[in-house]
């Protein structure tokens, strides 16, 4: 068994090497599944509100001042 990095074999790095990429491809495709699965959690997007429909909270405002 080696115990240290410096002293570790071909095998051994070889090994960590092979981990290290199933390790990371395992991430991503957990990551584009989730995002497939869930397109709408996107946080780029924005919702965009038209400016010229009146809000119905103001419109009560307005209508309880008069």
């Amino acid at each position: 068994m080696n115990h240290s990095i410096y002293s570790a074999d071909k095998a051994t790095h070889l090994k960590v090497v092979v981990a290290g990429l199933a390790a990371g491809i395992a991430i991503a495709m957990t990551a584009l599944t989730v995002h497939q699965g869930h397109p709408d959690l996107n946080g780029q997007k924005a919702k965009t509100l038209a400016v010229y429909q009146p809000h119905p909270a103001r419109v009560l405002t307005k209508m309880a001042q008069r």
